[in-house]
């Protein structure tokens, strides 16, 4: 009996220092190495060196360059990177359009992926706090929202729905596109007064392409008082159905086609580079996830040292 539980001591003690080894070893992997899971769906990423995020994570918080908060990797209330994250080792994307993002007030600002956007792609995007927004009114011609609604449509059919607005919003017919031109109008458009036909020649086209689109940044269930405002009403809306989302904070009880911020902007301008401008996609977007790819292997990571996977 005495073998016995000397033995069992001795086999406790064992896997005891094997099981604080496998977590040592488990914490330093993650410290050191970014995650290769099989199952992570932004792997295939063609997405810059994220070297520059290691290091910072490493490194711990740093300064805000402007408001001296102390931050990991940006700063979430000036859009910028902290001072351990150099901005000319973060990667610049160009957008084919303008972005406006509805930032709900009540919306965390730690928690929002929104700032991914304006930090990736400075001179395509733009963030306001609601209710501080745009009247678009007026460029209804040229805008849509990305919102789920019985009225949505999917993006192959924004140019054929966008037909049915023009710069004053409804056009009846195709007559009335020429009825009363706006003020300030282009050159281009004074000549088409005096050809209708080239008029409603230029309404099939350039007032029917997409210039702007707008997301709204806010937990679902906060939605509907931005959704509901008068300035969105009678946009064009798209739905994005086809998309499942890797947000390490998805909301229960909501699809997982519910997406997070910058994931709903990557996807949308994935899907307008194909559908839209008829062009092969070959990752021109992919670095708008530069950060969210990085936090979400390295969640998975902790979680996975944690046990919870």
């Amino acid at each position: 009996q005495l073998t016995m539980s000397s033995n069992s001591s001795t086999l406790l003690n064992e896997e005891n220092a094997q099981g604080a080894k496998r977590s040592a070893e488990c914490l330093e992997s993650l410290l050191q190495t970014p995650s290769s899971f099989q199952d992570n769906p932004l792997q295939q990423l063609q997405l810059a060196s994220q070297e520059v995020l290691e290091k910072a994570k490493k490194s711990g918080r740093s300064k805000c360059p402007r408001c001296n908060s102390s931050r990991m990797f940006y700063c979430y209330t000036c859009f910028v990177p902290v001072e351990s994250v150099p901005t000319k080792e973060i990667p610049t994307v160009k957008l084919p359009l303008k972005i406006d993002i509805i930032k709900h007030p009540n919306e965390t600002d730690g928690k929002s992926t929104a700032v991914h956007a304006k930090l990736l792609a400075p001179d395509d995007v733009t963030i306001y706090k609601y209710p501080c927004i745009p009247e678009y009114e007026e460029k209804r011609h040229e805008i849509a929202l990305i919102f789920p609604g019985p009225n949505s449509v999917s993006v192959k059919d924004i140019a054929f729905h966008l037909q049915k607005y023009t710069k004053k919003g409804v056009c009846a017919s195709d007559d009335d596109c020429c009825r009363e031109p706006l003020l300030k109008q282009a050159k281009i458009e004074h000549e088409e007064e005096k050809n209708p036909n080239a008029c409603i020649s230029s309404s099939r086209n350039e007032d029917t392409r997409l210039k702007k689109i707008i997301f709204i940044d806010s937990t679902w269930n906060q939605t509907n008082k931005i959704i509901t405002d008068e300035r969105l009403q009678g946009l064009l809306q798209i739905e994005l159905k086809t998309r499942k989302t890797c947000f390490w904070r998805h909301q229960k009880g909501k699809p997982d086609t519910y997406l997070s911020t910058i994931e709903a902007i990557y996807y949308f301008l994935v899907d307008y580079h194909q559908e839209i401008l008829k062009e092969s996609y070959k990752g021109q977007y992919d670095n708008l996830l530069f950060f969210f790819s990085f936090m979400y292997t390295l969640i998975k990571d902790a979680k996975c040292c944690a046990g919870k996977e």
